[in-house]
Order: structure tokens, then sequence, then C-alpha cells
């Protein structure tokens, strides 16, 4: 048997965890040729910490529970401002957007030119509210029931009016982004409305905030091949960025952004 250090193995459990990665006891004993007993108690100690689900042969990370958009509005908005100036730089004049609901999203509202001479569509209560005030923007407000996670409408009858549409540029709303899983969504009904969105759009961008590429949503919305962007931030991590390129995702640092189209 191995004389590593049990700490030390635990540091290497807890790692992967929070890469979303899922724990085979079997596999980690050999790895670090010890017992699955050994590797079982660590799981356990993991689990009563609340660091993992304990499952049949291993354990799984914990899903990240979602918050309401009321908690996430105004948090970390300088980061998000970067986002979304990159973001309104990629537009191009007289196109039909889609807003889709999230917090960095609406930082976007207020960085659009005054001569935008675009029509936006929105499904989101605050994104509406916002450029309401401005009063300068032609607004599309899809509707039905309001889910307060999401803050916007996500049903069959937002479903359907996404059907209809011909969308020229969307800003996808996203939880969760992985070199395995795609992008992903803690919300059913959010997933469906947003992969409908992605079908009905000619150009698809989502606005990454860093920690998104080690948040963990069980409702996958779409791969690299349904993502035309990914405006990340300046400072994300070189191991965040080689995985997504890997999988096939087209990356493009937010200071970057001229005009890709």
């Amino acid at each position: 048997m191995s004389n590593s250090l049990p700490l030390s193995r635990r540091d290497v459990i807890e790692t992967r965890l929070a890469e979303g990665r899922q724990i085979i006891a079997a596999s980690l004993a050999a790895e670090f040729n010890v017992s699955e007993d050994a590797v079982r108690r660590d799981l356990r100690a993991l689990a009563a910490e609340g660091k993992c689900r304990r499952v049949y042969g291993g354990a799984l990370p914990l899903l990240t529970l979602s918050h309401p958009i009321s908690a996430r509005i105004g948090l970390e908005s300088g980061r998000k401002k970067v986002l979304a100036q990159a973001a309104v730089a990629m537009i191009e004049p007289g196109e039909f957007l889609f807003l889709d609901s999230g917090s960095t999203n609406l930082e976007m509202v207020g960085l659009l030119p005054k001569d935008l001479e675009a029509t936006i569509a929105t499904n989101s209560i605050d994104i509406a509210s916002a450029i309401m005030k401005r009063g300068d923007i032609p607004l599309v407000l899809i509707g039905g029931a309001v889910d307060p996670v999401v803050g916007g409408s996500v049903d069959a009858s937002a479903v359907a009016a996404i059907e209809a549409m011909n969308i020229d540029r969307c800003f996808l709303g996203v939880c969760a982004i992985s070199a395995r899983g795609g992008v992903s969504v803690y919300e059913h009904a959010d997933a469906i409305f947003k992969r409908t969105l992605l079908k009905r759009s000619a150009s698809r961008i989502a606005l990454i905030t860093s920690e998104k590429f080690h948040e963990r949503a069980p409702h996958r919305v779409g791969g690299a091949a349904d993502i035309d962007w990914l405006v990340v931030e300046n400072d994300l991590p070189a191991d965040d960025e080689k995985a997504a390129a890997e999988a096939g995702f087209s990356l493009v640092k937010a200071s970057d952004v001229a005009s890709p189209t």
C-alpha cells in the first residue's frame, strides 16, 4: 500500500468535484494504490461536510443552487459591464436582436447607442423595463407566466412566440458551461426555451463570467456547434480557455472584440 497522505488524496478529490467530475472509488483506489475502503472513508467525510453526493461506487459533485434574478442583479456589475460592452460592439445596425433573461445581458441595455436602429425582443421583465425607460428602442416583449428564477417567461406560450421569429442575433443567458456538458441552465423549461431560441437565431452569442466554467446545472441547452461566440473575461484561466477551445467553442476575450460577424 502507498503512504499517500489522506489529506493529499482528499485535496485531489475535492479539486475534481469542483471541476464537475464524477468520483469512482475503484479508479481512485487504483490511482493512489490504496484500498477502496480508504477512498470511501474520504467520500463519507466529504459528504458529511456537504461537499459531494454519495452514489453507488463513488460520489458526484453537488449541484449549485439557483438564485432568483432579483438576487443576481447588481452582483459583480463591473465585470459584467466589460462583457456587455464587448457584446454591444458585436451588434450590426438594423438587426432584430434577442436579449435573453440574465443579469449580464441586462447590463447591455444602458450601453446601447442611441442610433442603434435595431429592434430588441426579450423575455426578461427587467430588460424590458430598462428598454422602456430609455424610450428610444423598439421593443417586443415575450409574454407568459414569469419564472422568478429566470426573471422572465419561458413557458409554452413563450416558446411558441419564439418559434414565429427570425432573429438576427441572440445573446443567450447561461448558468454553467463545460467541455463535456456544453452550456446548461437550472430550470427545465428555461432549457427548452433556450434551445428554441438558438434554433430561430442566425447568430448565437453567450457572455460568460469565469466562474460559470466551474458551475454545474442539470439541463443542457447545447454544445459548441450551437453557439457561435463565447465572450469571456480577459483573465479567464488558461486551463478553462484551453478546455473550452478543445471542445470546439469559439472564444473571444472581451477586450479583443471589434465586431466579429
